[in-house]
């Protein structure tokens, strides 16, 4: 019988795993779109039709659906096997991420008129329609945080408990600080600590939550909490510095999005390290990641590869 030398046989591990991976997304993917989709007609049903057309838009345009994706995998690390409830779950940090962009294209805030390759929610829609929307979002994802927390098993005060830690996520501590911290910055040279701290708030914190969210929704102990909040914020990071890697080097049509952080006059990796430096960095948070996982004596196969995929990904 015929042996694979070293290299090819590396190289046949290599498409393994990238197949492996492939079909984990695609199978997690389906059953997150279809929750998104049920919490988007849910609600619409309650709402003026103008504010259903703008959610609806903007909640299911696409996307990576990276936060969802870790949330399902942080809960299958905790030793659950995925039921409709955990999606719906999933489905609540994918909602706050979607109110965030909403914002964040308003004209007061980046004044974006592209997000994933369509108009944005108030070029479509007008600035105060986009603007209510996106905070009627809010609510909408702790309700359904708590709903599907109860559904999985939670008792009512673990629901809570994880419904707010979402919003924890989502206020002053975590991605509305960065946001402030982002927009006191336009204009002026951050440094490294000044960018890591925007980042890790900004981008880091809901990353870090949607892991740490599916492992409380398991019942996990502090100490995977620990580990898993650890290694979703150093990822999170590395999303924000892959992120400004391809705003230097990709087209607006490859992104899918406009105007980008350097068009903003924001501070950005690549300003401060290069492009080169900035992929270095991003090479390293992952690693550090993936260390926190190995601290944790965790093997996370399905984490390393998510892990892998955010900071190596084309767009």
């Amino acid at each position: 019988m015929n042996s694979l030398s070293p290299t090819a046989g590396k190289r046949t591990n290599r498409v393994m795993a990238d197949t492996s991976l492939v079909s984990f997304l695609e199978d997690r993917r389906r059953p997150v779109e279809s929750a998104l989709r049920d919490s988007v007609d849910t609600l619409a049903a309650d709402i003026p039709g103008s504010l259903a057309a703008a959610i609806r838009d903007a909640v299911m345009s696409g996307g990576k659906r990276i936060r969802p994706l870790l949330l399902v995998a942080g809960y299958e690390e905790a030793g659950a096997a995925s039921t409709d409830p955990v999606y719906d779950l999933a489905a609540s940090v994918e909602l706050i991420h979607a109110y965030s962009l909403m914002h964040d294209d308003l004209p007061c805030m980046d004044d974006a008129p592209l997000r994933r390759g369509s108009p944005t929610a108030h070029i479509l829609h007008g600035a105060p329609t986009a603007a209510v929307a996106g905070a009627l979002l809010i609510p909408w994802a702790a309700t359904r945080a708590y709903d599907a927390s109860v559904s999985l098993g939670r008792s009512r005060d673990q629901a809570r408990g994880i419904a707010a830690h979402l919003l924890e996520a989502a206020g002053a501590g975590g991605m509305i600080g960065g946001q402030a911290l982002d927009l006191l910055g336009e204009g002026g040279s951050l440094d490294e600590g000044e960018l890591a701290e925007l980042h890790v708030l900004k981008t880091g914190a809901l990353l870090g939550a949607a892991l740490e969210l599916g492992a409380m929704a398991a019942g996990a102990g502090r100490a995977l909490l620990a580990a898993l909040g650890s290694f979703g914020r150093d990822i999170g990071l590395a999303f924000q510095v892959t992120d400004d890697v391809l705003d230097a080097t990709a087209t607006a049509d490859v992104l899918g999005k406009q105007p980008s952080d350097a068009d903003r006059d924001k501070s950005t990796y690549v300003a401060l390290m290069g492009v080169e430096g900035a992929r270095a960095h991003a090479r390293g948070l992952l690693e550090r990641a993936l260390a926190a996982l190995d601290t944790a004596g965790l093997t996370a196969f399905r984490l390393r590869q998510l892990a892998r995929f955010i900071v190596q990904r084309s767009r």
